[in-house]
């Protein structure tokens, strides 16, 4: 019995294979790594034939390569600070980020019953981009894998050591609260303004009884994360950097 591809789906699947690299923005020598490296455990008959033994290899490399540039980029960082950048980058929730950034899902091998499923579970997503990591360092050794992570983590980097990603001032308020008053800070939205496709929001944060000066932001995530800063530096005795007078609503955009 003959199991090869009529020529027009092998064409179309060479296609697809094309767009892809285009998308990735790596070109395979080997492009079976690369099939390898698209075939979720529900889209093949056994588990070997998945890609999670290159979710596998490529976790590890992802995490020394990011290890390797915090090490070099921020020489007077503590071990801790580096840990808490690193497992920021090399998150589930990043990494499904940066897949879905360069649309490697839409050449997921899927079984019917995921396919099926208009959102693909972050989880898969993103170790598909673990397993593509591997599969480009197979195919390419280890500074075609370094290239393509440094392309898209360090925007991630850069913005997990401002605090942009909610790490910086929430944690230190988070530290402070526990620390002088054994308890969480709350985070209160106190208004909202402009069109639901591109909103503001107004939060402020509270420790214990104490309420502090509240911050505009673009993303209730980014409104938190200024809201703990104007937390951090009025306990400091510093000046307030998102004041949330009216006007500055419209600074926000």
């Amino acid at each position: 019995m003959d199991n090869k591809l009529p020529n027009d789906c092998a064409s179309a699947r060479e296609d697809s294979l094309d767009i892809c690299q285009d998308s990735i923005g790596y070109r395979f020598d080997n492009v079976q790594l690369l099939v390898d490296a698209l075939r979720h455990a529900s889209g093949v008959s056994h588990r070997l034939a998945s890609n999670e033994r290159l979710e596998f290899l490529g976790d590890a490399i992802l995490g020394f390569v990011v290890c390797e540039q915090l090490y070099t980029c921020f020489p007077d960082y503590l071990e801790g600070e580096l840990t808490r950048i690193k497992s920021a980058v090399v998150s589930g929730d990043t990494c499904a980020k940066i897949c879905e950034k360069i649309g490697l899902q839409n050449f997921l091998v899927l079984g019917k019953g995921m396919a099926a499923d208009p959102e693909i579970p972050r989880s898969v997503v993103a170790a598909a981009l673990e397993s593509l990591i591997a599969a480009i360092y197979l195919d390419g050794g280890m500074e075609a894998a370094r290239k393509f992570i440094l392309t898209h983590a360090v925007s991630a980097i850069e913005k997990t050591d401002s605090g942009e990603s909610g790490g910086n001032y929430k944690s230190q308020l988070q530290q402070f609260a526990q620390r002088e008053h054994g308890v969480t800070p709350n985070y209160q939205l106190l208004d909202e303004k402009g069109p639901d496709h591109s909103k503001c929001f107004k939060v402020s944060a509270q420790v214990a009884h104490q309420q502090f000066p509240a911050a505009w932001g673009k993303s209730k995530k980014e409104s938190e994360q200024r809201a703990a800063h104007n937390a951090i530096n009025q306990i400091a005795g510093e000046g307030i950097p998102y004041p949330a007078d009216e006007t500055d609503y419209f600074d926000v955009e």
